[in-house]
């Protein structure tokens, strides 16, 4: 049966990468149509997101936003499903890298770097573009309960190089890895509770957020580079690598960790208001944090 899905995929990815790319690209809007105005799933929810976050717009213009975020989930899974039998060297016209001069001052420092990305745009598809700029990137990523759903997750995201770190007893692994001087990926626009979760304020409302992020720049002092990726109008992909976000440092390492941690999602809420129509609204981001 394994060996059967791994062949029914890889014939799947074939097809999809022969595709010419504006086929794909609608074969993803048209996914992201049937999820939000046929099966309405979670619909209400980025609406309602929506609403807190941008009371001044017509209803009309978020429920627009929202569906083309819906319909970029739909693009970044057929382009999921591309990374299987893509090949490298295919896609070096496929991304618009910017600022990689940010990372590289970075990592000089010998402590490694932390990367702050968040779920606008495509990551999986960005580390095609890691690829082929001769970087390597590891990332925390959460693990599947079926074994074989999680064996493809990884098998794919590590195909050109991703090296991930499942999000369980991970800070030990990380901080070996800053002192090889290498680049860790954190996406904090996901909600989290206590213990891992700290309070902290998205869009001006109160929500839970990672802390991890902060307490491994307390100890490690290693540079955090905003990565932004996001999809451009005529398919492909930018990423852009922005100046180090200085670390805060109060004299208290509680309040530290409180204030760095609301300047890395003040950045992502930067982000966040300029490409709306790519993050992920539908998730609930805002649950009670109960401490």
């Amino acid at each position: 049966m394994k060996k059967f899905s791994s062949v029914f995929i890889n014939l799947i990815s074939q097809i999809i990468n022969r595709v010419p790319l504006f086929a794909q690209m609608a074969i993803g809007d048209f996914l992201g149509l049937i999820w939000f105005d046929v099966l309405r799933i979670r619909r209400r929810v980025a609406l309602d997101n929506l609403r807190h976050c941008f009371p001044d717009w017509p209803e009309s213009r978020r429920v627009k936003v929202a569906r083309a975020s819906v319909c970029h989930l739909g693009r970044s899974f057929v382009e999921f499903l591309r990374l299987p039998t893509a090949e490298l060297d295919d896609y070096a016209d496929h991304f618009d890298v910017k600022g990689i001069e940010n990372l590289q001052n970075a990592v000089k420092g010998g402590k490694g770097a932390f990367l702050l990305i968040s779920h606008i745009g495509n990551g999986d598809w960005a580390t095609v573009a890691f690829a082929l700029n001769g970087m390597r990137l590891s990332s925390i990523t959460k693990e599947f309960k079926w074994r074989a759903l999680n064996d493809f997750w990884f098998r794919t995201r590590q195909r050109f190089g991703l090296d991930l770190i499942p999000d369980r007893k991970s800070s030990l692994t990380i901080l070996k890895k800053l002192k090889k001087n290498e680049i860790v990926g954190f996406m904090l626009d996901q909600f989290l509770g206590p213990p891992i979760g700290i309070k902290t304020k998205f869009f001006g409302r109160e929500t839970g957020t990672p802390m991890g992020l902060a307490i491994l720049v307390e100890r490690s002092r290693a540079p955090v580079i905003p990565a932004l990726t996001y999809r451009l109008p005529n398919g492909r992909t930018a990423v852009a690598f922005e100046a180090e976000i200085p670390y805060v440092d109060t004299g208290d390492k509680d309040r530290n960790i409180q204030v760095n941690t609301q300047r890395y999602c003040d950045k992502i809420e930067e982000w966040v208001r300029e490409h709306p129509e790519q993050w992920m609204w539908v998730h609930r981001r805002w649950k009670e944090f109960r401490q």
